[in-house]
């Protein structure tokens, strides 16, 4: 796509799709591979963990490359309908933010997963300011401005990491941390709450978060939905490194950063609830949304139980598919409204208010939590995986975000759908088969999960069960479990 950058649009839509399909096959194979427990791993140019590039392919991995592949083709078939077009290399930047997503699930090396983290961004801040604008650049400078500060810390943190424990294999560290001179903790500790600051800002997570509402709200369609994954990308990499590394096993540092996670996800929710309460706009909106779906998985985090961690699992394809298609209707509705844009303003009415009010319908309820959509069971689990006085908190900070987000969802849909002129807007683009058919993918997700709702469940306590068994991990990748690896080490 690079080398022929002069080609038609055709072309390069044609060579995007073609990789799409591939990467759909492979992900559907890594997922049957991985159902089995086996935890395999690929050992670039055969240099053999802890010194090598090492890829992983556990249940965890492979789920995440599914959601993330999926989520891809949707923002791609919706891309095809014209955005592509506006700006230069979209494809060829698509293809290397889906490459830097999907290795950050697949690498078992901290170190790699900065690569990848870097990778991902590289592609984001060419994404981001894609068919340019004002809003967009400015958007876009916070956004690359935030990011390189926060590359820096993350180097800063493995290069403590590897100074204090000589590895940075995730299998390597975890026996390194449980064995590790007891001298060395506090240092070992506070590089570890630097990367967690990292991931939190990845995350969005208050006081890290004002960048996502601006940088989703002002990001092209397509862009703002594969832009849903990146957040649980953040996610993913807490609950790798945070249970794996430091979990039950290590020691005196084991589970330390819980009880960051859980006041900051809750914190997040309130932040979040307030900012859906007070969205002018219905992207800014979609935005606050996603704000209060990182604060729930957060809070579920900081739990730190299985059920919690099963229940987070389940709830992260909700969130990521559904407020993907809402980035996207948004844009739609926009574009169809004309000068009034996505304002929750009065205007002339759509071009197609039906078929666009309903699907808005459908998407709020479910990204909401209301039966019978999808995010009624999500939020459940997460409701009833609470214990003791977590629920106090939890129950009230959830359901209080859930009525101001049903209060601005339908003060917005009124406005949009039921306030507006009596002649219709003539110009903007309706939907067709293939924006149409990528909001319709993904906003149906709220209507499909529910159908399956138990294979789903139970497929999330297997993951959760396979990520909480440490020994198995580092057995599958050095040969030795935690409890073996010190006693060969001596003390």
């Amino acid at each position: 796509m690079l080398f022929k950058r002069g080609d038609s649009q055709r072309f390069h839509r044609t060579l995007a799709a073609i990789g799409m399909v591939a990467q759909l096959a492979v992900a559907i194979t890594l997922l049957v591979q991985s159902s089995d427990g086996a935890i395999r791993s690929y050992a670039l140019g055969d240099w053999q963990p802890p010194f090598g590039i090492i890829l992983v392919l556990d249940r965890l991995a492979a789920y995440m490359v599914l959601i993330s592949t999926l989520l891809g083709s949707a923002a791609l078939l919706y891309s095809s309908g014209g955005q592509d077009a506006r700006g230069s290399n979209f494809h060829a930047l698509f293809q290397f933010q889906l490459m830097g997503i999907n290795g950050a699930f697949l690498t078992g090396d901290i170190f790699n997963l900065f690569v990848f983290f870097e990778i991902l961004l590289i592609a984001s801040y060419g994404l981001i300011l894609h068919s340019g604008g004002r809003k967009r650049t400015l958007a876009g400078l916070h956004y690359v401005v935030l990011n390189i500060a926060a590359s820096s810390f993350f180097l800063i943190a493995i290069g403590t990491l590897y100074g204090t424990l000589g590895t940075l294999n995730m299998a390597d560290l975890a026996v390194q941390v449980t064995n590790m001179d007891p001298r060395r903790a506090a240092l070992v500790q506070s590089a570890a709450l630097l990367l967690m600051a990292v991931f939190l800002l990845k995350s969005a997570i208050l006081p890290l978060h004002f960048w996502l509402p601006r940088a989703y709200a002002a990001a092209p369609g397509a862009v703002a939905a594969i832009f849903a994954i990146m957040t649980k990308v953040g996610i993913y990499s807490i609950l790798r490194v945070y249970t794996q590394i430091f979990g039950d096993h290590a020691g005196e540092l084991a589970n330390f950063a819980h009880v960051w996670l859980w006041w900051g996800g809750l914190a997040t929710l309130a932040i979040g609830g307030i900012g859906v309460f007070s969205s002018p706009d219905l992207r800014l909106q979609v935005s606050y949304l996603t704000l209060i779906s990182v604060g729930t998985m957060v809070a579920a985090l900081g739990m730190s139980h299985p059920a919690s961690y099963s229940a987070l699992l389940f709830y992260l394809p909700h969130t990521t598919f559904i407020s993907a298609g809402l980035f996207l209707l948004s844009e739609v509705i926009g574009r169809q409204r004309g000068r009034a844009s996505t304002r929750i303003v009065k205007s002339r009415r759509l071009r197609q208010p039906y078929l666009l009010g309903a699907l808005y319908m459908i998407g709020m309820l479910g990204i909401l939590g209301l039966p019978p959509f999808s995010g009624a069971l999500a939020k459940t689990l997460i409701l009833f995986s609470a214990q003791g006085s977590e629920g106090a908190w939890l129950w009230p900070l959830v359901l209080g975000s859930t009525l101001l987000g049903i209060v601005s969802t339908s003060r917005a849909g009124t406005t949009v759908f039921w306030r507006s002129g009596a002649s219709a807007s003539t110009k903007g683009p309706l939907l067709n088969l293939r924006t149409g058919g990528a909001v319709v993918m993904l906003i149906g997700v709220a209507v499909l999960m529910p159908i399956f709702a138990g294979p789903i469940s139970a497929y999330t306590d297997t993951i959760t069960a396979q990520l909480l068994d440490t020994n198995a991990y580092t057995e599958a990748l050095l040969g030795v479990s935690i409890d073996t690896a010190g006693e060969e080490s001596g003390p």
